[in-house]
This record gives structure tokens, C-alpha cells and sequence, in this order.
């Protein structure tokens, strides 16, 4: 079959983006929230705080009853009373009195101020309740006093639908009288290796085999950005037995992503078994990267989009980093052009780039020679972007992204690159939307 006309990336995520729709939302508990996306906006149940409560342990007073205290002339109040936090009530503080306090302990009605125990005679710790505190200096009205509602009031807005739910965020949902949130479950990605030369890592080699170091690529970016994974496997070269693997993994997932066997060669497995009216294969003006493919499978549960990458371990990363990921956070309700922002940076040397295909070349980051300008990038191998060298891949910090129009990148050219996980407190913090 002839070859679909080049598209470019632009167009090709564009298409697949149609193909995935987040599921209905789910409600869960906080506990099982870490990591997923918020689907509907938050506003506050509850005031933070509940209660106008004590930032200090000390003693509650008026602060007009303390207004002369000096380390001199101290003020001695009688103690009438202990504010520990907890379910009991506010007590109720009468004029020219203190009431001993803790922190987070409601304030005692009539009391507007809060005298930490370090401003009094009392020593820290466990300690029976005096009679009387002396006042070393004065407070002024609201000192250590932290307000009902002050923090956030009740119906204000706590955070918006899209939130990924980090232990941050749960935390205030806690705070303004969540148990449960809407959310985004997390994506099923199914991932199939293909291809009879492929020895499971670790294995002996034959003839003519090699390590599979994509399926754990796969499976490992998959599960680093925070998918599910139900299915992973490895599969030879006859269509028959992938069409039923990928028949299960449809059947488990949201998204299934197959690597190898879509080029144009005479034993090209996933062409063989999937090319039809529900999945094409295009070329994309990318590299590496350039054969692809994209469509449906049928489920007992609805149609699940495939996407089908190269099976060289360069383009199969490039694949994922640039496609697959988009892919996953609309199945997780997330903005998918933030799954390729860049930053700034600065080619440090010389090299190549193909024509009329935009280049994404595994990169380091480098300091810039004087602060405050973009990092160098390095390409981290000699070959530059070819599309086998995952020995060199780990060392990568970014994609370096190369205009199609571009065929020689110079030294101290600016251009843009995708950040590569684990993010380094070393690298730009400012991110740009990467051009679409």
C-alpha cells in the first residue's frame, strides 16, 4: 500500500488528541486522590480556620490589660482558667484575667490578644497551672491570634477543575471540609512490544536478537508520569496472535500504544494485523520518529484508541514524550499541550538536522556562561539524534526541538527543548508553551 503523504507533528497530535476523551468523573476518597486531576471546581465548605484559635502556646488576656507591661514592671494576672486544644468549648475570659492556652485552642471569649509564654515569668513544657502569670511585655490587639475564616471564607474558591492533586492540595481540600473528590481516574495505558528478534532483558542472545528495552522503556514513562499499566507484553511476528493480545489489552485499557512493526518492510507485524479502515499509518515530519500509526480498537466497552510507534528505542521514547503523553493527560483531564512545554536554551556546539523534519535531539543542559542567560545544550552523543543510540539516552536532560526548516544548528543558537524527567532544581524554571 502506498504511503500516506507527511504530515507534520503539529497535525498529527492534533488527530490524535481527537481520538481520547477523559471518563466520566469519579468520586474518591482523599486517600485516593494523590496524583489524579481535580474535575469540577473547589470552593470552601468550611472557613480555614474553623474557629479563631491561638498561633501560640501562652496566655490569652485583653491586650488593654497588658498595655503597660515592661521586663521592669511586668503585669500579673491571675490565671483563671486552661485553653488546651481540642472538642471542649471556648472558655470565657473576664476582664483583668488571663486564661492559659495552647496553639490551635479557641479563643476564649473576650480575649483579643494572645501573650506567648517566652513574653511571661512561666517556664515551657508540662507544667501545672499557675496561679497568677506576670506580663513581660505588652501585645497589641490580635497578637498571636489567628481568625475564623482568615485563611479562606466559607464559598470562596479553593482550587479549579484540572488541579493535579499533590499532598498540597488535598491537605486544603481536608481543611475546608472535603472526604471525597471528583476526580479524573487514573489512564489505562496497555503497552505491546513487538517483534521475534526481541529478547527479554537479561536473556541470552541468538542470532540476530536483541535486548527489548522497549517494553520497560514504555512501561516505565508510562508509569513515571502516572498511568496505570494493565497490560504489557511482548509479541513475535505473526499478526494472528498480536490481534488477539491487542484484543485483551483493549479490553483493559484506555489507550493501548504498540512499538515495532509499522515501517516498510515485508515483515511489519502491526501494519499486518491492524492497517485497515479503523487504523492508518502515516509518516510525520519528525525525527526520529518519522512512520506512526493511529486509530481504534473495539471493545466490549467502546472503541480505545491505538497509537502504534516505531520500534527503534530513540523514536519510541521521542514518541511517547511527544505523543503519547498529551494523549494521557486528556484521558486524565489535564491540559495536554502543558505535556510539552519548553524552556530556553542554546545550542553549545554545532550539528546536523534533516530536512523538512522537525528534530528532537536528546540533549544535556549545560550553566550558561553568564547568569541569567539560557543553558547550552549538548547533544549527548557524537551521532546526535539517531534513532538506536538509547545506550546514551539516560544521559539526556531535554529534547532539544529543531525547526523543520532548519538543517544546521550553529553554536550559540537559541531555540527551545522539552524537559526530561527527573527534573533537576538545575534547569530554567520559566516554561513557554511549545509552538503548535
Amino acid at each position: 500500500m502506498p504511503e500516506s503523504p507527511t504530515r507534520t507533528v503539529d497535525e498529527h497530535l492534533a488527530e490524535i488528541l481527537e481520538l481520547v476523551s477523559p471518563p466520566p468523573a469519579a468520586t474518591l476518597p482523599l486517600a485516593a486522590c494523590l496524583g489524579l486531576t481535580l474535575r469540577a471546581d473547589l470552593t470552601a465548605r468550611l472557613p480555614a480556620p474553623p474557629f479563631t484559635n491561638s498561633s501560640m502556646d501562652g496566655f490569652a488576656v485583653r491586650a488593654a490589660d497588658v498595655a503597660g507591661a515592661s521586663a521592669g514592671r511586668p503585669v500579673e494576672l491571675p490565671v483563671a482558667d486552661d485553653q488546651p486544644a481540642g472538642p471542649r468549648g471556648a472558655s470565657v475570659l473576664a476582664p483583668g484575667t488571663a486564661i492559659r492556652i495552647m496553639t490551635g485552642a479557641p479563643l476564649p471569649e473576650g480575649a483579643d490578644a494572645v501573650v506567648p509564654v517566652e513574653l511571661t515569668d512561666q517556664p515551657r513544657g508540662s507544667v501545672p497551672l499557675p496561679p497568677a502569670v506576670r506580663v513581660l511585655e505588652p501585645v497589641v490587639v490580635g497578637a498571636s491570634v489567628r481568625h475564623r475564616g482568615e485563611g479562606v471564607a466559607v464559598g470562596a474558591p479553593v482550587m479549579p477543575a484540572g488541579t493535579r492533586l499533590g499532598a498540597a492540595a488535598l491537605a486544603a481540600a481536608a481543611a475546608v471540609g472535603y472526604g471525597e473528590l471528583p476526580v479524573a481516574r487514573r489512564p489505562r495505558l496497555a503497552v505491546v512490544s513487538t517483534g521475534d528478534e526481541l529478547a527479554a532483558p537479561g536473556e541470552a542472545l541468538g542470532g540476530g536478537t536483541i535486548p527489548d528495552s522497549n517494553l520497560t522503556m514504555l512501561v516505565a514513562l508510562a508509569t513515571e508520569w502516572g498511568a496505570d499499566v494493565p497490560v504489557a507484553e511482548r509479541v513475535g511476528d505473526d499478526p494472528g496472535t498480536l490481534r488477539a493480545v491487542l484484543a485483551r489489552a483493549a479490553e483493559a485499557a484506555d489507550l493501548v500504544v504498540t512499538c515495532g512493526g509499522i515501517s516498510a518492510g515485508a515483515y511489519e507485524v502491526v501494519r499486518q494485523a491492524l492497517e485497515s479502515p479503523r487504523v492508518r499509518f502515516v509518516q510525520v515530519a519528525m525525527q526520529p520518529g518519522k512512520p506512526q500509526g493511529l486509530g481504534t480498537l473495539a471493545a466490549s466497552h467502546g472503541d480505545v484508541p491505538v497509537l502504534a510507534l516505531p520500534g527503534n528505542p530513540v523514536s519510541s521514547f521521542v514518541g511517547f514524550r511527544v505523543l503519547v503523553r498529551p494523549a494521557l493527560a486528556v484521558l486524565a483531564g489535564r491540559d495536554p499541550h502543558a505535556e510539552t512545554a519548553t524552556v530556553p536554551v542554546r545550542a553549545a556546539e554545532a550539528w546536523r538536522s534533516p530536512a523538512g523534519r522537525r528534530q528532537y535531539a536528546p540533549v544535556r543542559l549545560e550553566p550558561p556562561e553568564r547568569p541569567g542567560e539560557p543553558f547550552l545544550a549538548r547533544p549527548t552523543h557524537r551521532l546526535g539524534s539517531a534513532s538506536h543510540l538509547v545506550g546514551s539516552l539516560h544521559l539526556a536532560h531535554a529534547l532539544a526541538v529543531v525547526p523543520a526548516e532548519v538543517t544546521q544548528v550553529e553554536a550559540g543558537q537559541a531555540m527551545a527543548a522539552i524537559p526530561l524527567p527527573p527534573w533537576s532544581p538545575e534547569l530554567p524554571v520559566q516554561v513557554a508553551p511549545h509552538p503548535r
